[in-house]
């Protein structure tokens, strides 16, 4: 299950394998009970892991048992399945105001380094950071009547999707972005910084640039609300559903909006101008 998959997705497996066997030992998988699968889960909660964590662990045990249950043919309930687990309420991520967004924009042309760049690149795109801090500067086309992002997957970054992989307009600050990062001596990765042969390693990003946009504007800005801000300000343009999903690489709500080959650059670059 681990072939192309990022490094977190093994260090995650691993974590949580061990969670199990430190309990109650590495035994055959069909020896292990709910009533264990049960103490493992108060055991998650003494140690004050928050309801999401804890079912987050949990979902992973469970596809593991799943996993090597159907592999070895053993024909046993997986123990980890129907485990009680404690109430979580996912906390809502906020959209970033578009005033706070200028702000944080115009803060990006003054600073002008790489982190910036990366900020100003996704604000007026909507791409997950690790989309962003994994492009090549192949992935950037400047000399195109639309100048846009050919967002694909790479061996050092998978996509979330099928969907995602998509062609994104540049536009006011990601344009901006853009022209920095192609100005730059010749690389291979837009940002070296967090990108190598080996993967992307988007958490470290996350972790300085929320920093920084706590620290100078919001204690409510998080990197991934350029995200959600993206999707308002395109309704706020009447931008169509479709093209909304499209732009941002979300998943398609009919089996009609597969068929056919989308909008085209244009289509897609008149509402991002709009925005």
């Amino acid at each position: 299950r681990g072939k192309d998959r990022p490094k977190n997705f093994h260090q995650t497996a691993h974590r949580n394998t061990r969670l199990v066997i430190n309990m109650f030992g590495d035994k055959p998988l069909n020896e292990y009970s709910s009533v264990e699968a049960g103490r493992l889960r108060d055991r998650l909660i003494e140690r004050q892991l928050s309801p999401m964590s804890v079912r987050r662990a949990f979902t992973c045990i469970k596809a593991i048992f799943n996993f090597g249950l159907a592999e070895f043919g053993l024909d046993c309930a997986n123990p980890f399945a129907r485990i009680h687990m404690p109430e979580a309420k996912d906390k809502k991520r906020l959209p970033i105001p578009t005033v706070t967004i200028r702000e944080i924009q115009s803060a990006c042309f003054e600073i002008d380094d790489d982190l910036r760049w990366l900020v100003a690149l996704i604000s007026d795109t909507g791409m997950r950071l690790s989309e962003a801090a994994g492009l090549a500067i192949e992935d950037i086309c400047l000399d195109h009547g639309v100048p846009h992002i050919n967002l694909r997957p790479h061996p050092w970054r998978r996509l979330k999707t099928q969907q995602s992989e998509r062609q994104i307009p540049l536009v006011g600050a990601a344009l901006w972005a853009a022209e920095r990062l192609v100005a730059e001596e010749e690389r291979q990765w837009c940002f070296p910084r967090y990108t190598n042969v080996e993967g992307c390693n988007g958490n470290s990003a996350s972790a300085a640039l929320n920093k920084w946009l706590k620290v100078n504007f919001s204690s409510e800005a998080l990197v991934h609300g350029f995200r959600h801000s993206f999707r308002d300000r395109l309704r706020a343009v009447s931008c169509p559903t479709e093209m909304i999903d499209q732009l941002g690489g979300w998943s398609a709500n009919s089996v009609g909006e597969r068929y056919g080959v989308g909008f085209g650059l244009e289509q897609k670059g008149s509402f991002v101008e709009l925005i």
